[in-house]
């Protein structure tokens, strides 16, 4: 029987964490887990106790949200987890709050002053003890800098640290007993709370979310349409943020943006194609792009704040969502289903077709339709029934990307009704697809592939005189014994050499072939693609022939 106990310091609040459960009717869960009640002064479970199967989700909201901000980070983050939990449960995880009452002012002005090695009044020429925003981890000053500017200071709560840590003890302690049953070598407990507790560790040092302010600053240098307020790094720690304050309207509010006079659709176009340049081009996006986050400055600048949480692509997640995104539009549920699991999206087996099946019926719905008319924000919500009961299994990025893209999507329709995702991004989508083209681009990854494949042939004579010593010993490497006459071995040189040259073979073929799409421009490089593939399939038959005359 698993006793989490054993690993956990903090029996106080596990006994909490534990009761509050257990009042919101998840006391099979704690049984399944194989928690002795008894040893942590627990109720015994009453034979009328039973599973609470209507309103579930939402007794696991309000019990995430009683136990305070880790958990309710976990919830967050579940939320944006589709493969890991039912519809009925990210809906109701999306609408956690992450608003508390302030922490009182004298607590934070001592951690102010700790952090920066002297007293408030020394740093800021004004500062006003009444947050102007306080959630979980944080709460949000106004305040000025000695030479006028107005500036905002993020501070961690005191003591928040502490009970993190304590959480995160306890987590790491029910996702091991959860391991250990059948549901936790489907789900990989574990392996989700590492990943919960290295993302909010992250989150809890400020100097992450200024590096992550500097590089979004960086990649929109020169472009006039979105600012990213300066971080003050003299005044900045791991638990102080100081950044420049920014002034606007905040960009779902209608009434105002009208009164101010600014163009809603080319808000929502801005807005837009912010967010997908930072996807498809830098690889680093916004990752909780809600309205709060975002205002609408003079000259419809789009001002950004709150830095903390964001995704981050490789080139290959960006090549394989433009792959998607081509099969999404030409409704190939095939072609669909076989990029999932090309992205690595499914754990262990799947069944392909009926994968293909289930996403052929999604889009039905959808045939006919202009683009203009399909809602991404939709699209994703009707997949997630798809991602959980086929275990589709996508990166953390990627379930947060489709997330933020629906986001994004909700405020650009409240700006402007005709707003259309799939027009703004086609272009990002079309300079992506000629990227992919050049032998920039391509040239490394192929270098990558050839240098693997000669490594590979490199190795093949050393491999094969290895194992025809074995042969001429009396021994094969696989400890079978065999009798080895010089007939025999001269024949195994020979098969070792087609061996050889059926991998160069086929390492050319699969080589020019993926040239084919990336040249596509050029008819010139096209052609002498098309003559390499003529010229080494016509060596292969050759080669087959060949075998096939030595078998005689």
């Amino acid at each position: 029987m698993v006793s989490p106990l054993r690993t956990i310091r903090h029996l106080r609040r596990y006994r909490q964490v534990l009761g509050v459960f257990l009042k919101h009717g998840f006391g099979f869960a704690l049984d399944y887990l194989g928690i002795r009640r008894p040893l942590l002064s627990l109720p015994r479970r009453r034979r009328t106790e039973m599973p609470i199967r209507e309103g579930m989700a939402l007794h696991l909201r309000l019990a995430l949200e009683e136990l305070g901000p880790t958990f309710v980070k976990l919830g967050q983050i579940l939320s944006t987890r589709p493969d890991l939990l039912p519809p009925a449960y990210i809906a109701e995880l999306s609408k956690l709050q992450d608003a508390v009452p302030p922490t009182a002012w004298d607590a934070v002005r001592a951690l102010l002053e700790q952090e920066l090695g002297r007293e408030v009044v020394q740093v800021f020429a004004e500062l006003d003890p009444m947050p102007i925003a306080a959630a979980s981890l944080a709460q949000v000053y106004a305040a000025q800098l000695p030479d006028g500017e107005n500036v905002i200071v993020k501070v961690q709560r005191p003591e928040i640290t502490s009970l993190i840590e304590t959480d995160l003890e306890i987590l790491a302690a029910l996702a091991s007993a959860a391991q250990r049953t059948p549901a936790g070598r489907v789900y990989d407990p574990v392996g989700i709370v590492d990943d919960f507790a290295f993302t909010l560790r992250n989150e809890l040092d400020y100097r992450r979310e200024g590096r992550n302010a500097d590089r979004f600053r960086a990649n929109f240098a020169g472009e006039e349409a979105l600012y990213i307020p300066r971080v003050f790094w003299e005044y900045t720690t791991r638990r102080v943020l100081v950044l420049e304050r920014i002034h606007g309207i905040k960009i779902d509010d209608i009434a105002a943006l009208d009164t101010a006079g600014y163009d809603r659709h080319r808000v929502a176009l801005r807005s837009a194609r912010i967010i997908i340049k930072e996807v498809l081009e830098d690889g680093f996006f916004h990752a909780d792009p809600h309205p709060g986050n975002f205002v609408v400055m003079p000259g419809e600048v789009i001002g950004a704040m709150d830095f903390g949480m964001v995704g981050h692509l490789g080139r290959q997640d960006r090549l394989n969502l433009v792959r998607l995104y081509i099969a999404s539009i030409r409704l190939e549920a095939e072609q669909i289903a076989e990029q999932l699991i090309r992205m690595g999206a499914t754990a262990g087996k799947v069944d392909r077709s009926s994968l293909a099946r289930d996403i052929g019926r999604l889009l039905t719905k959808y045939r006919g339709l202009p683009l203009k008319e399909i809602r991404a924000g939709e699209v994703v919500e009707e997949i997630m029934p798809i991602a959980f009961r086929h275990n589709l299994r996508l990166p953390r990025d990627l379930w947060l990307l489709g997330k933020t893209l629906a986001m994004l999507e909700g405020v650009g329709l409240r700006l402007d009704p005709n707003f259309d995702m799939f027009a703004v991004s086609e272009p990002f989508v079309r300079k992506l697809m000629r990227g992919m083209m050049k032998p920039g681009a391509w040239g490394p990854e192929l270098l990558g592939d050839l240098e693997a494949w000669g490594y590979l042939l490199s190795q093949t004579p050393r491999v094969g005189t290895s194992l025809i010593r074995g042969f001429e010993q009396g021994e094969f490497p696989l400890l079978l014994k065999v009798d080895a006459s010089g007939q025999t071995m001269s024949r195994l040189s020979h098969l070792f050499t087609q061996l050889s040259l059926s991998v160069l073979i086929a390492a050319l073929i699969i080589g020019l072939a993926m040239l084919l799409p990336l040249v596509a421009s050029s008819a010139l490089a096209q052609t002498l693609v098309g003559l390499g593939i003529g010229l080494t399939i016509s060596f292969g038959l050759w080669l087959v022939l060949s075998i096939l005359r030595g078998g005689k």
